[in-house]
C-alpha cells in the first residue's frame, strides 16, 4: 500500500472543501481499501465522511423512498418502509456480500463500487479501466463472468453491485452535493458504459458527494423482487440477476419495471420486456415471451455465451415468483 493522508471530517462544507482538492471520500471503506492494498488505487489523500448525517431511511410527499448515502447496506435492508415498500431493494442488499460486509458497506459505496475484474484487480495485466490506453485482458483472456451487454472494445467488465440493479429497475435519482450546489441524477445517467473512455465511470463531477439515493413513488399495488443467480449461494457475485416491479390492476399489468444484473457494463434496465408486459394479462406465456427480449443486443464473447439463455431464464423465473404463473 502506497503512502496517503487521513483526515476525518465533521460537515459536508469540510467534506466538500476537501473532496474539491482530490481527496477521496472513504464511508465503510470495503471496496477502496482492498483496491488500495492491491495498489490498484493509489489516493494521496482519504476523506472519512462517516460521521456525516447521512444516515436516514425517510419517506418522501408522494410515498416514495430516500435513502441516505452513509445508511448500511444492512440498515436499508431491514428497514420497514424499504421493506414494505420495496422488497426488491431489501432483497438485493441481502443477496450482496456477506453479513459483515452488510454491516460495513453503505449505499452510497455500493454504487460506487468498481468491477470485481481479475484482470482490472491484476496490475499486471492491460486494463483500459485502470489505465487507459493499455488494452483490456479480458477480451482475449478468461472471460466468463464479463458482460455480454453494453460492451465496447474498450472494456468488458461487469458493474457487481446488486442493489443498483433494483435502483436501475425502479428508475432511482442519486442525489448529490458539490460546490455548485445540489442537484439529482438518474439513476440510468448515473452509472456509465465504457464506451472508449472505461476510466470513467460515474457522472459525478469533481468533489462532489453522493447525499442519498431516492426511489419515487410507483403506482400500487406493487409487487417487486429480486433473484439472483450466481456459482455459490453465500458471497458471491452474479453470474445474471434480475429486478422485477409489477404494478397489476383488475388482472392487468399497468407498469412494468425489470432491470438485470451480471451481464452488463451497467446494471441493464429492459425496456423490450417491460413494453411486452404492459396491458397483458399475467400467464405463463407471457412471461416466457417478455424474457425472450432480455437479452436483445446481447454481444458474447469466447467463455460467456451461455449468459444469453441464462439471463432470459433468470428473468422468466423472477416475472413468475413476482407476478404469477396463472
Amino acid at each position: 500500500m502506497y503512502p496517503f493522508e487521513y483526515t476525518r471530517v465533521s460537515d459536508t462544507k469540510e467534506a466538500l472543501a476537501a473532496g474539491s482538492r482530490g481527496g477521496r471520500y472513504l464511508a465503510g471503506g470495503t471496496t477502496l481499501v482492498d483496491l488500495m492494498r492491491e495498489t490498484v488505487e493509489r489516493p494521496d489523500t482519504l476523506v472519512d465522511i462517516s460521521g456525516l448525517p447521512l444516515q436516514e431511511v425517510t419517506a418522501t410527499e408522494r410515498g416514495g423512498l430516500r435513502i441516505g448515502a452513509l445508511v448500511t447496506m444492512s440498515a436499508a435492508a431491514s428497514h420497514p418502509r424499504v421493506r414494505a415498500l420495496f422488497p426488491v431493494v431489501s432483497q438485493s442488499l441481502e443477496l450482496s456480500a456477506s453479513a459483515q460486509l452488510r454491516n460495513m458497506a453503505t449505499i452510497g459505496g455500493n454504487i460506487m463500487q468498481r468491477t470485481r475484474c481479475t484482470y482490472f484487480r491484476d496490475v499486471t495485466a492491460s486494463c483500459n479501466k485502470r489505465k487507459p490506453g493499455s488494452g483490456c485482458a479480458a477480451r482475449e483472456g478468461y472471460n466468463r463472468s464479463h458482460a455480454i451487454l453494453g460492451t465496447s472494445g474498450a472494456c468488458v467488465a461487469t458493474h457487481p453491485s446488486d442493489v443498483a440493479v433494483a435502483f436501475a429497475a425502479l428508475e432511482a435519482h442519486v442525489h448529490v452535493l458539490g460546490a455548485q450546489g445540489q442537484r439529482q441524477i438518474p439513476f440510468a445517467d448515473f452509472l456509465l458504459r465504457p464506451g472508449s473512455t472505461p476510466d470513467r465511470e460515474q457522472a459525478l463531477r469533481n468533489g462532489e458527494l453522493i447525499t442519498a439515493v431516492e426511489i419515487p413513488a410507483l403506482p400500487r399495488p406493487l409487487v417487486s423482487g429480486y433473484l439472483k443467480v450466481r456459482d455459490r449461494q453465500s458471497y458471491e457475485f452474479a453470474l445474471t440477476s434480475a429486478a422485477v416491479a409489477l404494478h397489476i390492476r383488475s388482472g392487468v399489468i399497468r407498469e412494468a419495471k425489470v432491470a438485470a444484473g451480471g451481464v452488463g457494463t451497467v446494471p441493464w434496465k429492459l425496456p423490450a420486456v417491460e413494453e411486452h408486459l404492459v396491458g397483458e394479462r399475467p400467464s405463463a406465456s407471457l412471461w416466457a415471451a417478455a424474457a425472450e427480449r432480455a437479452a436483445d443486443g446481447a454481444r458474447p464473447l469466447q467463455h460467456n455465451r451461455f449468459k444469453t439463455g441464462l439471463l432470459k431464464r433468470t428473468v422468466e423465473r423472477q416475472l413468475r415468483i413476482v407476478g404469477g404463473a396463472k
